[in-house]
Formats: C-alpha cells, structure tokens, sequence
C-alpha cells in the first residue's frame, strides 16, 4: 500500500489486546511495512492513554515502556506545523468537519499529504470520506 496518517486510536488498539481487531493489525502490518506520519499531538495523545490506564490499572509502567519502545521501532513521523500556534487552515478544517483541533489535525495532514488515514474513530471517519480522504478498510 502506501505510508498512512496514523492517530492515537488505531495506534492505541495496538496496546490493548481487548481493542485489536482484524482492522487494527492490518494497519500495523501496513505501518511496519511502509511506515506513518502523525501531527505533534499524537504523541501527547498517546502517551495521556497509557497514564490513564496506568491509573486505572490496566496496564503497569513496565507495559508502558514496552509499548512505547514497540512504537519507536516503526518507522513514524512526526509532521511539523508552521507555528507553534494553530494555523488558519487548521481551525477552519475542524470549523467545517465539526471535529476538534485534535481530530482535524489528523485529517488536515492526511490530506496535505495525500495520504489515507488509519483510524478507529466513527467521527473522524466520516469527516474523512466528506473531504475525499481514503481511510483504511476493513479487510
């Protein structure tokens, strides 16, 4: 296939064996194979779950480790912004979609870069197909 924009809720299915599913291990296979963009708050998003769960103790520091090593082994970039301040074009994405700055970062990068999207998020999905962005299927 091709590199996809990758957000914190398919990385995320990758952590909890009660979220994976067939669509989930497909875009990991894709992610392992040719790789991921993500815009900077990927990162924050990713690792607020995985304190949220350690607080709720569903998983342990070590786990989180783990994980987060797992993730530094694929090849992910992160997509720098022009500022450190929302852009213009940012705020009307998510204006139009109805998503939030976060979710619409995800969907203005995957089509900056022409990129599908890997997502588990309805929302985001359906933002996605309104604005001709691929999203990965099932299989």
């Amino acid at each position: 296939m091709t590199r996809v924009v990758l957000d914190c809720s398919m990385t995320m299915a990758w952590c909890f064996d009660d979220e994976a599913d067939a669509q989930s291990e497909h875009a990991l296979e894709e992610v392992g194979r040719d790789g991921a963009s993500v815009p900077a708050i990927w990162a924050l998003e990713v690792g607020n779950v995985l304190l949220v769960a350690e607080r709720a103790r569903r998983l342990t520091e070590v786990r989180s480790a783990r994980f987060l090593a797992f993730l530094g082994e694929l090849s992910i970039v992160v997509a720098m912004g022009r500022s450190t301040l929302p852009e213009e074009d940012l705020l009307r994405c998510a204006r139009r979609t109805g998503l939030s700055l976060y979710d619409a970062s995800y969907l203005l990068l995957a089509m900056r870069e022409n990129l599908p999207l890997a997502t588990r998020d309805i929302r985001l999905t359906k933002a996605a197909a309104a604005s001709g962005v691929r999203t990965m299927s099932r299989r």
